[in-house]
This record gives C-alpha cells, sequence and structure tokens, in this order.
C-alpha cells in the first residue's frame, strides 16, 4: 500500500523562492538593457522587458501544471517524451527557422521556440530512466554504448542545427555519470582529450609527441616500478633517434626533427612489443596503443578545426587562446563587455544609470551578455550576490538530489544540476573572456521564452519528484 503525502506541503519551498528571486531579478536586469525613455511601461509588450513579463507569467502557469501531474507519468513516459524530442529536433532542421546563423527555431506568428531547450529535459528523463533501469551495470561496454547514444544524438542533432553552445551543454551530463560511479579513469580521459585537443592548438606537433613520450614513460614507471626498464626503454629511443638523424644526414633524406622522431617511435614500438612479451612486461602494448592513439588524435585537431568550426568559431577560439586579436571583430562584444563590468566598481553605477548599457555598446545585452548589466550597474557586490545566489541554489539542488530514495529522481536531479551549472559557468565565463562565446543562456536572467519555460519544467519535475519522495510502499 502506498502513503499518499501532501505534495504543496512537501515542496521545497526555499529552492521555489530562489528561482522566484532570480526570476525577478533576472526581468529587473533586462528592464535595464533594453531601458527607453519613450517606453517606460513594464507592461509596454512591444519592449522585450514587457514580453519577458508574459514568458514569466507563462512561465508560473507551466510550473503548476508539471507540479500537478502524477509522478510516474515522469519516469513510465520518459523514453516517449525523449524520442518526441529527437523527432522534433529533425523536423526543426527541414521546417524551422534560420537566426544568427542557426537552423533552431520555429516560428509562430511572432512567437519562436527553440527545440535544443526543452530537449535537455527529455535527455535528462531519458538518461535517469537508463540508469535507473533494472540490472543496468553502469562500468561495462554495453551501459557505455547506450548512455553515449542517449547523450549523443540530441547532440548531433542541435550540432547539425550549428548551435554548437546548446550542443556542447550535454557534456555537462559526464557529472551524473560521475556521481553515479563511472570509473574515475573516463573522466581523466576526458580531461587528457580536452587538455590535447587545446594544446594541439597552441604546440607545435613535435612538442606535444615529446610531451606525450615523457607522460607514457612516467605511466610505464608508474605501473611496473621497474627503473632498469624505464631506462632501458629511454635508451632504446635515444638510440633510434640518433641512428634515424645518422642516416638522415649520410643519405641526405632531408626529414625534419619532426619525422626523425615519429620513424624512431615507430621502430622502438615494435622493439618494446618484442621486448614486453620476452620479459613479460606489463601493459605494454596498451601505453603503445595510448600513445599511438594520442598522436593520431593531435593530428586530427586541426582537420577537426579547420572543417567542423565556423570561421567565427575558429576565431573565438583563437582569441581565447591569445593566438590571434581581433578587437573590431569577434572580440568585441567580450570586451565591451569587460568595460561594461569594470566600469561599475565596487557599488556599481545604479540602476539605468549604466553608459554601456544605455549606448547598446554591447551586442545582445539582454541575452547572452545579461551579466555584464548586472556588473555595471550593481558591481562587485552585486554580482557578487547573483553568483553566490547561484553557488547556493546549485547547493540546494545537490542537496535535494542526495535525500532522494528512488535512483530516478536522483540521476535525473544531478541532471538538473549538471544542466544550470554548464549554462551558469559558462555564460559567466564568456562574459568575462575567460571561455569563447558560445551563445548559451544565463539561467532566469537572459531574454527569451523558450530558456525561461525550460529551465522551469527542469527544476519543477525535479521538485515534483522531491515533493514524494517519502511516499512509501508498505
Amino acid at each position: 500500500m502506498q502513503r499518499r503525502i501532501n505534495i504543496w506541503s512537501s515542496i521545497d519551498w526555499l529552492t521555489v523562492g530562489m528561482y522566484l528571486v532570480l526570476v525577478f531579478l533576472g526581468w529587473i536586469n533586462i528592464y535595464a538593457a533594453v531601458y527607453n525613455e519613450e517606453h517606460q511601461g513594464i507592461f509596454d509588450v512591444t519592449q522585450r522587458y514587457g514580453k519577458q513579463l508574459i514568458w514569466i507569467s507563462a512561465a508560473f502557469v507551466i510550473a503548476f501544471i508539471v507540479f500537478v501531474i502524477d509522478i510516474n507519468f515522469y519516469s513510465y513516459f520518459a523514453y516517449i517524451v525523449y524520442g518526441f524530442l529527437i523527432f522534433v529536433l529533425i523536423s526543426v532542421l527541414i521546417f524551422g527557422k534560420e537566426v544568427h546563423g542557426a537552423t533552431s527555431w520555429f516560428e509562430i506568428g511572432n512567437i519562436r521556440v527553440q527545440p535544443a531547450e526543452f530537449a535537455k529535459i527529455a535527455t535528462a528523463l531519458a538518461l535517469a530512466r537508463y540508469l535507473s533501469s533494472y540490472n543496468v551495470q553502469l562500468n561495462n561496454i554495453k551501459s557505455y554504448i547506450r548512455i553515449a547514444a542517449i547523450i549523443l544524438v540530441p547532440s548531433f542533432l542541435i550540432l547539425l542545427q550549428n548551435d554548437t553552445g546548446s550542443a556542447l551543454v550535454y557534456s555537462a551530463f559526464i557529472i551524473v555519470l560521475y556521481r553515479e560511479g563511472i570509473s574515475e579513469n573516463v573522466l581523466l580521459l576526458a580531461l587528457f582529450v580536452v587538455v590535447l585537443f587545446i594544446l594541439a592548438l597552441v604546440l607545435e606537433k613535435l612538442i606535444i609527441i615529446l610531451l606525450l613520450l615523457g607522460i607514457i614513460l612516467v605511466i610505464f614507471w608508474f605501473v611496473n616500478r621497474k627503473l632498469k626498464f624505464t631506462a632501458i626503454s629511454i635508451s632504446i629511443l635515444l638510440f633510434l633517434s640518433g641512428v634515424s638523424y645518422a642516416v638522415n644526414e649520410i643519405f641526405k633524406l632531408g626529414l625534419t626533427y619532426y619525422y626523425l622522431v615519429l620513424i624512431a617511435l615507430g621502430i622502438s614500438a615494435i622493439v618494446f612489443v618484442i621486448l614486453s612479451i620476452k620479459y613479460k612486461i606489463r601493459r605494454v602494448v596498451l601505453l603503445i596503443i595510448f600513445l599511438v592513439g594520442s598522436i593520431a588524435f593531435t593530428y586530427s585537431v586541426d582537420y577537426v578545426f579547420n572543417n567542423f568550426l565556423e570561421p567565427h568559431q575558429q576565431k573565438r577560439i583563437n582569441v581565447v587562446l591569445g593566438l590571434e586579436s581581433d578587437p573590431y571583430g569577434v572580440e568585441y562584444n567580450v570586451n565591451q563587455s569587460k568595460i561594461a563590468i569594470g566600469s561599475g566598481g565596487l557599488t556599481g553605477k545604479g540602476f539605468l544609470r549604466g553608459t554601456q548599457t544605455k549606448f547598446d555598446f554591447v551586442p545582445e545585452q539582454s541575452t547572452d551578455f545579461i551579466f555584464c548589466t548586472i556588473g555595471e550597474e550593481w558591481g562587485f557586490l552585486g554580482t557578487f550576490f547573483i553568483v553566490s545566489l547561484f553557488v547556493f541554489f546549485l547547493y540546494r539542488l545537490i542537496g535535494i538530489a542526495e535525500r532522494q530514495r528512488s535512483q530516478f529522481s536522483r540521476v535525473y536531479g544531478y541532471a538538473v544540476v549538471s544542466v544550470f551549472f554548464f549554462h551558469i559557468v559558462i555564460n559567466i565565463g564568456m562574459t568575462i573572456g575567460l571561455v569563447p562565446v558560445i551563445g548559451i543562456p544565463l539561467p532566469f536572467f537572459s531574454y527569451g521564452g523558450s530558456s525561461l519555460w525550460a529551465f522551469t519544467i527542469l527544476l519543477f519535475i525535479f521538485l515534483r519528484l522531491d515533493a514524494s519522495r517519502l511516499e512509501l510502499l508498505h
């Protein structure tokens, strides 16, 4: 028998209160970002702050509907919701409207809806349903493939829409997998791939190969704890490098040091495999495969960077890495944003007194760059308050996720945390120039109905699950 409880008395009102505060502060900053003295009325629907009030009102209705739906709906129909959103993501590629170079929107009259925002909810539900299914073993190849499919299919479809920022959000779900017990080696490998990608853009290939070789030798020593074999490995590599250099000089082959190192590595790999078999040295073959794979990945970075990223995306990454400067192009938004935030000083210029805001120096200031309005008008203290509020909001969500009695609710809760965390960190990071501009909204602050509704649904499904956590079977 199931014990029913009053969900309205069980709702986490503190989180609801923080949601309301964030939404209100978001609307205030949208009002400041697009303030027009000729349209001062807060209900003026010809202005963005007037339209945002409509989206906010609709969000409250949506939150109520989400909360009165039976808790079992979200688990039972998770795959159906996911399949429907995949169909919608395919449809928007065919029938969608292009906005700022991305075919990500359905336009119905004067209303635009971005399915990519809602696909995150469907993915979170599907991931929670799969990981909470009976007899699912997380750390095996079959599970990895299915989890990768759940996460990567919507991400790939969004990437086809030319909306790279929204596609990258799905990488945040690795936080969920870590909480559910995925091997730390997988996380280390993911981190290694990211670092290697950045290094491949910044450093010469020869330097990267030498760094990789050094890492392999350290791992080899750490695994086998045999200094003698490590010294032999280094000696063989140096000897073959010297032989390659001598042959190149004697026969005037004209090979660069880069190719000489590759030749020496190739011959050394064969020698190492033979020695490892003869002397039963552990994991040499695995380390060689890792080295070869890393070198191959390093080569692939340039191809991916030049053929899969748009020119403006390439420029944004190059600017952040310090490889090029474009102050009147891709750097303009970020430079103006940093000027706006810096000009706010400690306490800010005051509400509606931001000059960078008032004279429209920062493009997209009510959407992707809304944080610079906070910095200019509220100053360091204001931004510190907002960031602290977001940190406490995330901390509260983690606490709620940990107290769940069902795995489905816990997994979904961490998916919610992951999505919010990624949006908050990346959006603020790109407004202060720490990460490339990828065009994702700041939750509850950036103008737009789709993002506000999606974040509201994402949050209140979780609060609905939490409100019923005490329903026990007797």
